[in-house]
């Protein structure tokens, strides 16, 4: 009898764009989500998409303290489903539309018995001219450059 598949956020990755997900991300992806707080945060970088929102902003329009807005935002950053830049002294973040379409075909892939072609939502959750923000690489905010000492 097969176990199941356990995740924990705190170890959750960042799946690589190009890989399907595995049952075991798919779960943590959900799990990020499956929080009131971090939906919220989720779908308010979503209606700011591509532009993003810095973490003070959303702390804000969510009603989360900031002192605890920073542990949402690492979860669902380690769940693929957003990404953060820095802009000057503040972080940006965005939803990650990539990490979106991935849980979103794991989700359908199997619909249909396995021809999810037949439902017409690959296409959704696959297109790239679905009418989604334009697709760009969410990557690690760049590494503070350290001073040389002379």
């Amino acid at each position: 009898m097969p176990q199941p598949a356990l995740a924990a956020m705190s170890h959750a990755r960042r799946v690589p764009a190009d890989s399907p997900l595995s049952p075991t991300d798919a779960i943590a992806v959900l799990a990020a989500l499956a929080q009131p707080t971090r939906l919220e945060i989720f779908r308010l970088l979503l209606k700011h998409e591509p532009i993003g929102i810095t973490a003070g902003v959303i702390a804000d329009t969510v009603g989360a303290p900031h002192n605890s807005i920073s542990t949402h935002l690492a979860i669902l950053v380690r769940a693929g489903l957003l990404c953060s830049a820095r802009d000057g002294r503040s972080i940006v973040y965005r939803a990650d539309i990539e990490g979106m379409r991935a849980l979103i075909g794991f989700l359908v892939n199997d619909c249909c018995d396995g021809h999810p072609e037949l439902c017409n939502l690959v296409g959704a959750a696959t297109a790239k001219d679905c009418g989604c923000a334009p697709s760009r690489t969410c990557v690690p905010p760049a590494k503070a450059k350290s001073k040389k000492k002379r």
